[in-house]
């Protein structure tokens, strides 16, 4: 079931109509979110969302469009106009992996689409149960060579944290045995257990068993340590920079949308991250915010196809479509 939902729309002072106004369809605009609601790339559409129908004039309406790793929701943006009614938030996989790991992908991830805005990133990171002996990457790898073998869950078979766990393992030259979930819950619930030696997830999905003991971070792949948790190395710090591969999410357009209505639409959004609310419900989410225009974001989404594709090459996982 298709949910929408209409974020408020506030008028434009007088003197920023008229330029605002220019390169731009009139009526509401779509915002189409490959995910069911609750999730962060449905937080991160909504909080937006919501500031940016204020800047713009324009309702935002929210349309989940959940299923087949994305692809749903980011073919329906392929098949409308490029007139800027109708956007959607991208991320990671519908707009970088799924090149390389779906052999049938109805569309091309950078030419089937207009880069409008980078919004934000959420880190990932690996994290072992609180008995294990491995108390650093180093130790982990340790754990699976010469004769030692080791366990990894991820969240799905496919998913990021699949395809960074393996890419480790590869590298490493650990032997390892995945164990795939149906969600990131259950594999955190599992490597609290010790089913599994370890599992690298977005951090707000572990940060909570991290503070309270029942899960220790090995690495974090981020640019520094993170306030918060000042004792978690960093990816580089703990010798595996490969594994700084954030969750990231952004604004696409359909392919040929204009400049002009290109910017317009990402001084919006990003103009929504500059706010004190905004960035405090973002911040509460997990989220941090990275902001990029038009033309930053496409030379960014392009680098990430080219890594991705790399790691998919080296690790071999692949999607079923």
């Amino acid at each position: 079931m298709i949910r929408r939902r209409t974020l408020a729309a506030l008028p434009l002072a007088a003197l920023a109509a008229p330029a605002l106004a220019q390169a731009q369809a009139t009526g509401p605009i779509r915002l189409i979110v490959p995910a069911p609601p609750g999730g962060p790339t449905d937080i991160l559409a909504r909080v937006t969302g919501e500031r940016a129908a204020a800047t713009l004039g324009q309702a935002v309406v929210v349309d989940n469009r959940a299923g087949a790793g994305g692809v749903i929701g980011a073919e329906a943006t392929t098949r409308a106009a490029p007139d800027g009614l109708t956007i959607m938030v991208g991320h990671n996989q519908t707009h970088a992996s799924n090149q390389s790991m779906m052999a049938r992908l109805p569309f091309h991830v950078v030419d089937g689409f207009s880069p409008v805005a980078k919004l934000g990133t959420v880190h990932h990171a690996t994290v072992v149960p609180a008995s294990s002996r491995a108390k650093t990457i180093a130790e982990l790898q340790a754990m699976g060579r010469n004769g030692g073998r080791v366990t990894y869950a991820s969240s799905q078979a496919g998913s990021a944290s699949h395809v960074i766990s393996e890419t480790f393992v590869r590298r490493s030259g650990m032997d390892a045995t995945h164990v795939p979930y149906r969600g990131a819950a259950p594999a955190a619930t599992d490597t609290v257990a010790g089913v599994v030696d370890f599992y690298t997830s977005t951090f707000p999905t572990v940060a909570a068993l991290i503070r309270d003991g029942r899960l220790r971070a090995l690495q974090v792949g981020a640019p520094a340590r993170l306030a918060d948790f000042p004792d978690v190395p960093t990816a580089a710090e703990a010798e595996v920079p490969y594994m700084a591969v954030d969750a990231w999410f952004g604004l696409f357009a359909p392919a040929g949308l204009p400049a002009a209505t290109a910017e317009r639409l990402s001084r919006a959004f990003l103009g929504a991250l500059e706010e004190a609310e905004v960035k405090r419900r973002l911040a509460a989410a997990g989220f941090t915010l990275d902001p990029m225009g038009p033309e930053a974001f496409g030379a960014f989404q392009r680098a990430e196809v080219a890594r991705w594709a790399e790691m998919v090459a080296l690790t071999g996982v692949k999607l079923e479509d």
